[in-house]
């Protein structure tokens, strides 16, 4: 009988056991997004939580209030303190966070950045929502467009440490040196950071400092918005032109008035859901995030990693898209 009873009391052990081994190994993903209320990367988690319900993974998601490199690195570290399998962030600063990634690395944490790349020594893969040089152009295209190839324009960036903002500036003053932009003058760059008020208020001081501005470009979501606000709040539609990359949901009353003619954007809950994927296919062992390699991304398909032309390893969710009066309504309530 007590033969019977044992051996009870270790089935009953082995059956509590199991699940909790089963829970341990769920993979975990440590999601660090460049600010809170950010309507782009509350977008971006819908993707991870698709993705979450297709593989199975948990994640956490966090961002600091202020857009801080010192914020960013404070969630990492609580990330690493908790075990998590894989960090994917979308950097503030590239340089600024490699230390503390390399130290997550050094533990076996995979990291992968999104959107906004983190430094290649401190990750092992970058994901990009599109061609860098063709974010540039096509923005520069629309702005010219918009003010008949002549006057003075703009940029309204976020911070001046985002990798991005600046890589994709870059590629537009290439694009504004060509014979063909020769009337457009580029006057300024001014960076709001990624708030709304600050935005706002860099978009005023360009309207008090250049009376003849006849363009703004605003690679950011939070900027363009907070850019056509005052815009409109200043009487200015259609005197200054805007463009740049918007959410649909923040830009659709804008562009239905006539204060954007047209912007850019790609999906966010695909480069949520394409970085999860990764995430997961490195975790498991699947993925190395080199040159040549491809994962499989669920309804995306394969995506292949590529070389940016400097030996790193990248990849690419998509092409931007053009929003216009003519297509918002069938996006506005999509992200």
């Amino acid at each position: 009988m007590r033969k019977i009873l044992s051996l009870l009391v270790a089935l009953v052990l082995v059956l509590t056991i199991v699940p909790a081994m089963a829970e341990d190994d769920t993979i975990t993903i440590g999601v660090v997004y460049k600010q809170t209320g950010n309507p782009f990367f509350e977008a971006a988690v819908k993707g991870f939580e698709e993705a979450a319900g297709e593989l199975g993974f948990t994640f956490l998601h966090n961002g600091p209030a202020d857009s801080s490199n010192e914020g960013q690195i404070q969630i990492i570290e609580g990330y690493i303190q908790q075990g998590v399998d894989a960090i994917a962030i979308s950097a503030n600063d590239a340089a600024g966070v490699v230390s503390v990634l390399q130290s997550a690395m050094d533990q076996g944490i995979k990291v992968i950045s999104f959107d906004s790349a983190v430094n290649p020594e401190g990750r092992n893969l970058t994901i990009d929502p599109s061609i860098a040089s063709n974010i540039g152009r096509v923005e520069v295209e629309e702005i010219a467009k918009q003010i008949g190839g002549e006057g003075q324009i703009a940029i309204l960036s976020a911070a001046a440490t985002m990798d991005n903002q600046n890589t994709w500036i870059g590629y537009m003053k290439e694009e504004l040196a060509k014979e063909e932009y020769a009337g457009i003058e580029l006057v300024t760059i001014v960076y709001g950071d990624d708030l709304a008020d600050k935005s706002y208020q860099e978009m005023q001081g360009l309207i008090d400092s250049y009376p003849d501005l006849k363009g703004v470009i605003s690679p950011t979501t939070q900027g363009i918005a907070s850019a056509a606000n005052c815009i409109q709040d200043n009487g200015l539609t259609g005197k200054i032109k805007l463009t740049g990359l918007g959410l649909p949901s923040q830009m659709a009353e804008y562009i239905k008035a006539g204060v954007c003619e047209g912007m850019f954007l790609w999906n966010p809950i695909d480069m949520g859901y394409c970085t999860a994927y990764a995430c997961v296919a490195m975790v498991k062992g699947e993925l190395n995030g080199d040159i040549g390699e491809s994962f499989e991304a669920g309804r995306l398909g394969t995506i292949e990693i590529m070389d940016d032309g400097n030996g790193n390893s990248f990849a690419i969710v998509g092409d931007p898209f053009c929003f216009t009066a003519d297509n918002i309504d069938d996006w506005k309530d999509v992200y």
